[in-house]
């Protein structure tokens, strides 16, 4: 995580955890020469976070983020506050214990029985690797993937 991040993180995170909410990723990114701070919050609610949240979240963050000095984002960018949705990244241990059982999408770095994305219910997990339960035509099959091999991890929706 790049220093602006963490600096980013550790001023607006006591914000948004005040506000009974959790602070789930932050990214900096440019696109089509326009910079993007984007920062996904949600709630542990039915329902997850609302827009009159993110509203109120979106005010009291701006407000924080143009107060730091020295400015840790000199350059012009457009900031934007969002729910992370329904296939949110898996990221902290909170998100590890809530996808324990749930269906899950897993990008790898490399090649694993000729693949190298993966869909199924995860079984188990410990910090070096996961177990996941996937179909293979009509049979269900155990999968062990190393934690090492997984450049990507998220929520899924099963169809």
């Amino acid at each position: 995580m790049s220093k602006v991040i963490e600096l980013i993180r550790s001023e607006i995170e006591p914000i948004i955890i005040k506000q009974n909410d959790e602070l789930v990723d932050i990214e900096y990114v440019k696109e089509k020469n326009q910079n993007y701070l984007r920062i996904y919050v949600d709630r542990d609610q039915p329902g997850g976070i609302d827009i009159d949240e993110i509203a109120t979240l979106s005010e009291l963050v701006s407000e924080k983020l143009d107060n730091i000095e020295p400015d840790p984002l000199p350059d012009p960018y457009v900031l934007e506050l969002s729910s992370p949705g329904a296939e949110r990244p898996i990221k902290t241990q909170r998100d590890w214990q809530q996808a324990k059982g749930q269906y899950i999408h897993v990008g790898l770095y490399q090649k694993i029985e000729n693949n190298k994305m993966y869909e199924g219910t995860l079984i188990d997990f410990d910090e070096d690797q996961i177990e996941l339960e996937i179909k293979v035509k009509t049979r269900k099959k155990i999968m062990t993937i190393p934690r090492s091999l997984i450049a990507n991890i998220r929520f899924a929706i099963e169809f």
